[in-house]
């Protein structure tokens, strides 16, 4: 167990908190970096035990064009305020990770201006990729060279070279003597050679122990990164997607299809990939401003705090801004904040309590670091899942339907639960808790004697009501009024038959809801490798927003078209049928109901869990 593995990061982009000038004049030092330092405190006040901070060092403009690895830059202060400034987030027990770009370097870095002078005598002419001294660029240097995402403001190191690895490693050297730092975010990592991240791994495992090294990392295989030899933990973009369009589009199906394909990658054991979980960042627009029900911050949030993975805030979205890409800038998505003008948030503005309500409870329990996760429930508007760890049960419930929505759940080996956002409790009854989860909202259950009676509540309307205990304890828990009686959640535990399995489906207020009772033990879910193409990376302030990621292929395997005209046979049953035959029995249902889109069909092909689809083929009339 290290640091890292219990950590809820807070990140800043300094540049843009502290409204540091857009261009970088060299000419005088100012020490903007020390007005960050009452953020400190913030930071630690809404759950947040780590931060990931940068770039900080010397640049021409937005940061990541590096000039000086060595030297904070001239605009946020001197190597001094630096080291000063991670010494008081470790006196308040913050962990600080900074941005390492060492994939490429500005144009005023030491050995390219060694190379513009010296040209074929330069001893650096070789720590850059495919120089060519017969060709020419906009700069009018005389020579060509490879450059990322096609700006020649930013110079592609020759990672292959050994003294340029020699000089990365020295320089990771340096920053934890001079600043004491605790691990580094490599920036483009899905573009570094795998040799050349080796040897970062190795001087990581040389500086200090549990030093921390995680990756930029947009598609593919995260395994392919994320393992021994070479990063701790990479960029989470596929969950990212899946959090704000799930929701978007009442889909859950994409966010649990998500979270087993991901499970799936780290060997479906709870110490698997411990990815960076994040729903917002430098790059991307602000969760509240990409979700178009701001309602739906709620369950987001919740879904980010508890899924498995490090989860981690993007400075001033804990308050709920806004921040919209603008004639491809990013200027706004990097805002200057005074945090005075924020000084009563986490009382009186929702988002902050949220998530400070969300960052505590991730602090006051291990299960959401190192526990597993079991599926409960699923339909495209409701969710439930469990996280188990040293004996202690945590259920998480989230809804993205207008309306209050009730399940059963089986629970863990406790008497009660309680609601950490709403202070509800839940009794537990034959090993189930019955429970009703608000619209647009979600919640967090833990073990009652784990949680303070005083636990302060989130949701307004639990603030002006008593707590409530819910349900006593009967043979069969009442669900809520608004949904039928007959309908029951999946209850994994439950050791019942596969004829009384079967699944009982009503409709409410025009939404086809479904709840599905486990099956035997016996029956195991098919898993289907989805492997992900290599795609492209991405500059933080030059390249596109990869808000494609995670748009995933659809199966290879051919669906075979249903044939009404064949002869009479015995129809197969839904659990006999194989993943092609649920799919194209899906969209055959969904046929009857209207016209079919290509995201429907994209939607369904993409859906390659047999329990998943079962789920989905029975919640139609």
């Amino acid at each position: 167990m290290a640091w890292y593995d219990e950590a809820i990061f807070y990140h800043i982009y300094p540049l843009g908190l502290t409204g540091a000038p857009k261009e970088n004049s060299y000419e005088q030092q100012e020490s903007r970096l020390n007005a960050v330092i009452p953020w400190i405190f913030h930071i630690k006040e809404i759950g947040c035990n780590a931060l990931y901070i940068g770039p900080l060092f010397e640049s021409v403009g937005h940061g990541y064009e590096t000039t000086d690895y060595r030297k904070l830059d001239s605009r946020l202060g001197t190597n001094e305020d630096l080291t000063n400034f991670v010494a008081e987030c470790h006196r308040q027990g913050i962990r600080v990770i900074l941005d390492g770009v060492f994939n490429h370097t500005g144009r005023d870095f030491f050995a390219f201006q060694d190379l513009k002078r010296n040209r074929e005598n330069s001893p650096y002419k070789d720590w850059f990729c495919n120089v060519n001294f017969w060709g020419n660029n906009e700069y009018n240097d005389g020579f060509s060279y490879e450059n990322w995402g096609g700006y020649n403001l930013l110079v592609k190191l020759n990672q292959k070279n050994p003294a340029v690895r020699d000089y990365i490693c020295d320089v990771i050297r340096f920053w934890v003597k001079e600043f004491d730092i605790d691990g580094i975010r490599l920036d483009a990592a899905d573009v570094l050679d795998f040799d050349y991240m080796k040897a970062l791994r190795h001087v990581a495992n040389e500086v200090k122990p549990d030093f921390w090294l995680m990756g930029e990392v947009i598609h593919g295989d995260y395994s392919r990164w994320v393992n021994e030899g070479t990063l701790h933990s990479v960029t989470n973009y596929q969950l990212h997607k899946a959090l704000y369009s799930g929701h978007n589009d009442h889909n859950y199906f994409e966010i649990a299809h998500t979270v087993r394909r991901l499970y799936e990658m780290g060997g479906n054991g709870a110490q698997g990939l411990k990815l960076y979980n994040f729903v917002d960042n430098h790059d991307v627009e602000r969760i509240h401003t990409k979700l178009n029900n701001k309602a739906h911050f709620a369950p987001v949030h919740v879904l980010l705090y508890t899924l498995p993975g490090i989860p981690s805030i993007y400075y001033g979205s804990e308050f709920g801004i806004e921040g919209r890409k603008e004639y491809g800038s990013d200027a706004s998505l990097r805002p200057a904040l005074n945090l005075a003008d924020f000084a009563d948030a986490t009382e009186k503005n929702p988002c902050t309590s949220l998530i400070a309500a969300l960052g505590k409870a991730r602090q006051k329990v291990k299960v959401f670091s190192y526990g597993d996760y079991k599926e409960l429930l699923l339909t495209t508007t409701q969710y439930a899942f469990s996280r188990n760890y040293d004996g202690v049960s945590a259920l998480v419930t989230v809804n993205n339907d207008d309306g209050d929505f009730s399940m059963t759940l089986p629970a863990g080996n406790c008497s009660e639960y309680r609601g950490v956002l709403s202070g509800e409790v839940a009794a537990v009854c034959n090993g189930q808790i019955s429970v009703t989860v608000k619209g647009n909202s979600g919640e967090v259950w833990l073990p009652a004697d784990l949680i303070a009676e005083e636990t302060e509540t989130v949701a307004k309307e639990a603030a002006e009501e008593e707590t409530n205990v819910v349900e006593t304890c009967v043979e069969e828990p009442e669900m809520n009024a608004d949904v039928p009686k007959e309908m029951e959640t999946v209850a994994e535990e439950s050791n019942v038959t596969e004829e009384s399995a079967a699944d009982k489906v009503e409709e409410k207020e025009g939404d086809l809801v479904l709840v599905e009772k486990e099956k035997t033990e016996t029956e195991k879910e098919q898993s289907v490798v989805d492997e992900e193409a290599k795609g492209e990376s991405r500059e933080d302030s030059v390249a596109d927003e990869p808000e494609a990621v995670a748009e995933e292929e659809e199966p290879k395997a051919e669906v075979k078209e249903v044939q009404e005209e064949e002869a009479p046979k015995a129809p197969k049953s839904y659990e006999e049928m194989s993943i092609e035959e649920l799919q194209e029995a899906i969209l055959e249902r969904m046929r009857r109901n209207g016209p079919i889109t290509d995201q429907m069909r994209k939607d369904v092909r993409e859906n390659v869990y047999h329990n998943s689809l079962l789920n989905w083929i029975r919640s139609f009339h």
